[in-house]
């Protein structure tokens, strides 16, 4: 199964209506507006004893699964109900839907195993490290 195909059976729309690329949006704008970006979420994460998880997502090796509860703890509810609100899906799906996509972003935004300089994402350069996926969210062939 496909990143799309597992995105649209856990938020239940179908492409088209653009809940996955809204999450994916809502999560890059979220790692951007951290304090230090990128950098930032990865202090977060390793406040929170997760430090070896996101390192693996930065590193060129093996992401590391994360549980959707552990992703909750590092985000905090007001940032999961935001991130909710801005991708328009239930707040409960959220993190399970980020526990999916977050290492992947991650990783396409470090391709080289290094964090950028300014911890900022490049939506672009995410997008199409993941394989082109924007061109898939409703606007692709099928």
């Amino acid at each position: 199964m496909s990143l799309l195909d597992t995105l649209g059976s856990l938020v239940g729309k179908t492409p088209e209506g653009g809940g996955q690329q809204a999450l994916i949006a809502a999560a890059l704008e979220f790692v951007n507006s951290q304090p230090g970006g990128l950098n930032g979420l990865i202090q977060r994460f390793q406040e929170k004893g997760l430090g070896d998880v996101v390192s693996s997502w930065v590193s060129n090796g093996e992401n590391q699964p994360i549980a959707a509860d552990a992703l909750h703890s590092v985000l905090g509810s007001e940032a999961v109900t935001g991130l909710a609100a801005k991708a328009g899906v239930q707040p409960d799906q959220v993190t399970g839907l980020l526990s999916q996509i977050l290492p992947h972003v991650v990783n396409a935004a470090t391709p080289d195993g290094e964090v950028p300089a300014e911890g900022k994402l490049n939506a672009t350069t995410v997008l199409g490290a993941l394989g082109g996926l924007s061109a898939l969210f409703g606007k692709g062939t099928a």
